[in-house]
Order: C-alpha cells, then sequence, then structure tokens
C-alpha cells in the first residue's frame, strides 16, 4: 500500500509533491497532459509502421528492404539522370543554335543563362570576381572596355582560346618593356607616360616636355594604341582614354607598365569544357550588359 501518511501537498497549487527537491524546488507530481500522451503513441505506431513500408534495419549482409520496396538511392539516380537526359537535349540544340539565334528562343535562353551561370561561377568567379566586376589585372565584364571585343563573337572567341594561353589559336598581345629591355630611357618613359596621363584625364608632373613624349608615343605606341589613343581591338591593345585600366590608373601605374608591362593570362576552354557549355558561358557573359 502507497504510504499516505507521509504525503506533502505544496501549499501554493495544491499538488502533491514526489518527495524530489533540488536545491530547496520541489518537484509537483503532475501527470502529463493526455495529448501529449496520446501524440508520443501516434508517433510509436508510425515508428512501427514505417520499419515495416521501407527499408529500416540494418543486417549482417544487408537490410530490410520494406514491403514498399523503396529504395532513395535509386530514386536519386533516376532523377539524376532525368535530369542529365532533359539537360543534353537542350545542350545539344545550343550546339546546333547560332549564338545571335539562343536569344530568339526564351525556353533556350533560360537554359544557356542558368547553365552559363553555374559555369562562371566553377571557373570564372575567382578571377573576374561573381558578378563579372574584375579586380586589379582581370577585367571587368560589365563596362564597355573589352580588349579584345565584346561581341558575341568575340567572347566565344576569347573564352575558347583564351589569352597568352597554351592554346596554338590563343590570342596573344604583347606590350615591349619600354624600361627592362632599355628601348627608351627614363627621361623618355617619364615623358611619354606624361602625355598618356594628360590626355587620359591623369594628373601630370610639371615640367615634362609634354611636346617630346607625344614624339614618342607616335613612334612607339601609335601603332597598337592607334593615334587617338583609342587602342586596337584587332591585336589587344586597350584604349588608354578608358575609364578604367586593367593594372591601375595613376601616373605611377602608366610609368610601370611603359616601363615593365604586366601581360596577363586566361586559360584556354576549349579543352576543358563542352562546346555547349563555352557557348552557354559566351550567353551569359555577353548578357552582363558590357561590350556590343
Amino acid at each position: 500500500m502507497a504510504d499516505t501518511q507521509n504525503k506533502e501537498v505544496d501549499q501554493i497549487s495544491g499538488v502533491e509533491t514526489t518527495g524530489h527537491e533540488w536545491d530547496g524546488l520541489k518537484e509537483l507530481n503532475n501527470p502529463l497532459p493526455r495529448w501529449w500522451l496520446y501524440l508520443f503513441y501516434v508517433t510509436i505506431v508510425w515508428a512501427v509502421i514505417y520499419w515495416v513500408l521501407y527499408p529500416a534495419w540494418p543486417l549482417v549482409n544487408g537490410y530490410t528492404h520494406g514491403i514498399l520496396g523503396s529504395n532513395q538511392r535509386q530514386e536519386a539516380v533516376a532523377a539524376y539522370e532525368k535530369g542529365i537526359a532533359e539537360q543534353s537535349e537542350f545542350a545539344d540544340k545550343i550546339v546546333a543554335t547560332a549564338l545571335e539565334d539562343i536569344s530568339k528562343d526564351q525556353e533556350l535562353l533560360q537554359f544557356a543563362l542558368a547553365s552559363g551561370q553555374a559555369a562562371f561561377g566553377d571557373n570564372c568567379s575567382p578571377c573576374h570576381g561573381s558578378g563579372g566586376t574584375g579586380a586589379e589585372g582581370y577585367p571587368n565584364l560589365q563596362d564597355d572596355t573589352w580588349i579584345w571585343g565584346g561581341t558575341l563573337d568575340d567572347i566565344h572567341t576569347t573564352l575558347l582560346h583564351g589569352i597568352r594561353s597554351e592554346s596554338e589559336d590563343t590570342r596573344f598581345g604583347d606590350m615591349p618593356a619600354f624600361g627592362r629591355d632599355e628601348l627608351l630611357s627614363r627621361d623618355e618613359i617619364n615623358q611619354v607616360s606624361n602625355f598618356v596621363a594628360s590626355r587620359a584625364g591623369v594628373e601630370t608632373d610639371d615640367g615634362v616636355d609634354l611636346a617630346a613624349g607625344q614624339t614618342l608615343y607616335e613612334d612607339n605606341c601609335a601603332a597598337c594604341h592607334g593615334d587617338n589613343l583609342e587602342g586596337l581591338q584587332e591585336v589587344g591593345a586597350p584604349s588608354l582614354m578608358s575609364a578604367n585600366y586593367l593594372y591601375g590608373k595613376t601616373l605611377d601605374d602608366i610609368k610601370r607598365q611603359v616601363a615593365t608591362p604586366r601581360n596577363g593570362v586566361m586559360p584556354g576552354w576549349v579543352d576543358r569544357l563542352d562546346p555547349a557549355t563555352v557557348k552557354s558561358l559566351t550567353v551569359y557573359v555577353h548578357s552582363f550588359g558590357g561590350g556590343q
């Protein structure tokens, strides 16, 4: 029989205590709510049903397969294969469609943009940034300053063969090192750099002979960068009148580039990505709004 003589009732709540006490706090003998108990029982029943219907219990050489024979791995593989098949259909259409015609098919354009965005994130964003805004030494793909041209065909060719890459058809533009190779003296480098700076809206040094700098420019630089400093995309010579300079636009940056130029390298993707991905990447990069 229960010991009713030693029962203790909490004076505030009027509920019997269990006799357990921690730091002066006594546990009340309150039963669990019925709804909680019923829910607990339902979960037990559901667990038993799940064990019967689905794979659940590990065995020595396998596992219980359940009455329904469900297999999440097989379902995942089937879903993957279905996705690959659907992508292959679009990829084939991308390869067969001219670059300028992809935008005319809205469904095909959406696929190209999605595929191109994924490829850009995996292969291009470490240098050009996730939004294509670039950084020092890495071109901004959202502006209108494109060294090798920003049309769909230009971008596609650049992606395929890269810049100064190992591809036989790579685009190659090399600026002479006028200082390192002693093609110009220090004073001449100073003069031609100040002339370029004066035309580009960059603050120049005082007392520099800009006329002499112009003559040096016409003799050594105009063949690539043009008489008006607008550059020539055919040879990969950037515009010197652009708001963006790849390696900085201070007078010191210009002097450094004339004396010891830095020539960036971009890999060619012709042997790294399939044709459909390269074309999708072309469409995606062109969608940034730069180029033409």
